[in-house]
C-alpha cells in the first residue's frame, strides 16, 4: 500500500505545482499578448469607456443600430441561448413579436427583409456583431431619425463592416457599438 500512496502523492504534488503554478504563468504571459492584455478591448467615446468590443450591448433607441436579441439581456453574468427549439410556440411567439416590433420602427422595411440575426438570439446571448443585412437594413429609420442623407449612413456601415478571420473563416460583420460610436460621431 505504501509503494503506491507515495508515488500518488508525488504525482499530486507535482501536478499542483504545474497547473496552480507553471501553467497559470503561461496562460497569464500569454494574454500579456493579446488585445487589452487579456482584460478585453475596450470601446471609448469621448474619453471615456462605453464597453467592450467583444461584449453585446442592447440598443433599442430608434437613432441606433440594434443589436442581436439577447436571451440573457445582456447579462454577462450568466450568457446563454434561450434552448428552446425551432418549433417551441414560446420561441415562435417571441420571434414574430420581435418581427412586429422591427416592422414598427422600421416602416419602409418589408419582412421578408429582415436577417434572421435581428430576431433570433445568438448563443451565448453576448454577440456584439450582426450582419451586413442587419446594418443595411436599418439605415434608413436612422437616417430619418437623425436626419442625415441615407448615403451618409450606408457609408458609415460601408467603413464598419469586418471581413472574416484570414479571409476564411466565418462571414462578413458589423460591430453595433463600434457603429454606433462612430454614428455619435457624425455630425
Amino acid at each position: 500500500m505504501k509503494q503506491n500512496i507515495l508515488p500518488a502523492i508525488r504525482l499530486t504534488l507535482v501536478c499542483m505545482v504545474f497547473f496552480m503554478g507553471i501553467y497559470s504563468l503561461l496562460i497569464l504571459a500569454g494574454a500579456q499578448l493579446a488585445p487589452g492584455k487579456g482584460k478585453g478591448e475596450t470601446v471609448t467615446a469621448n474619453n471615456r469607456v462605453v464597453g467592450w468590443k467583444l461584449l453585446g450591448q442592447k440598443f433599442t433607441d430608434d437613432k441606433y443600430f440594434w443589436s442581436r436579441p439577447s436571451a440573457v439581456d445582456y447579462n454577462a453574468a450568466g450568457s446563454g441561448g434561450s434552448n428552446k427549439g425551432p418549433s417551441n410556440p414560446d420561441y415562435l411567439k417571441q420571434v414574430k413579436d420581435r418581427i412586429d416590433s422591427f416592422l414598427v420602427h422600421n416602416p419602409a422595411v418589408k419582412k421578408e427583409e429582415i436577417p434572421s440575426d435581428l430576431v433570433t438570439a445568438s448563443g451565448a446571448g453576448l454577440d456584439p456583431h450582426i450582419s451586413v443585412q442587419g446594418a443595411y437594413v436599418q439605415v434608413k429609420r436612422i437616417a430619418t431619425v437623425r436626419n442625415i442623407p441615407v448615403e451618409t449612413v450606408n457609408k458609415l456601415v460601408e467603413n464598419n463592416i469586418e471581413k472574416p478571420l484570414a479571409g476564411l473563416f466565418g462571414t462578413k460583420r458589423v460591430n453595433v457599438l463600434q457603429l454606433n460610436v462612430a454614428l455619435d460621431k457624425l455630425k
